[in-house]
């Protein structure tokens, strides 16, 4: 009788330690994952600076943001891919506005996580005359707090001439309304 006493309470407290110690893992893992997270991606808001970053174009030449900040207003979106719908009707909103975000001396660039190639084939099915970047790693996507997974983020940026950021539109299903609204703050800064 004592030693199935004996039994019980030794699996008791077994289990009883195990789960305690899979819950301290599992907190220890939450808090690192917390603060990975935020040590990875900072947010970007109205007020931010834009951050400087290098990437390939469609054509695979390197673009350095720093040698537009203080030359061009920027209208920086971040899409999830190349020739979905959505995207799609994003971009060809962009290209049939070029115009006059060219007559806002403003600058529009399209940043995903395609290669060069596919983002070269995009730009010559739909004739889009601004620049796309290849953010393979998505680096670029998280150095300005844009969501990753599982759906890429849909997040537009209108930037100054001092490189401040002074608009920031998040929506993954209006597509197009990222165009309206980078035009409306454009028009709003003459």
């Amino acid at each position: 009788m004592f030693i199935t006493w004996l039994v019980k309470f030794t699996s008791f407290n077994l289990k009883h330690k195990t789960m305690i110690n899979s819950f301290k893992y599992l907190a220890m893992a939450g808090l690192l994952s917390f603060f990975v997270k935020s040590a990875q991606a900072q947010e970007i808001k109205v007020g931010s600076k834009v951050p400087e970053f290098k990437l390939l174009d469609q054509t695979g030449k390197e673009f350095d943001s720093k040698n537009f900040v203080g030359k061009k207003k920027m209208v920086i979106y971040f899409y999830p891919k190349d020739e979905t719908p959505g995207c799609t009707k994003e971009a060809c909103a962009f290209r049939d506005q070029f115009d006059v975000f060219k007559q806002a001396d403003a600058m529009i660039v399209g940043i995903s996580g395609q290669s060069v190639d596919s983002h070269k084939e995009f730009a010559e099915n739909h004739k889009l005359p601004f620049t796309l970047l290849s953010d393979k790693d998505n680096d670029v996507r998280k150095l300005f707090g844009v969501k990753t997974s599982p759906i890429p983020g849909r997040v537009t940026f209108v930037v100054d001439k001092s490189g401040t950021v002074v608009y920031v539109f998040d929506s993954l299903m209006q597509a197009t309304k990222h165009v309206d609204e980078a035009l409306r703050i454009l028009k709003e800064m003459k």
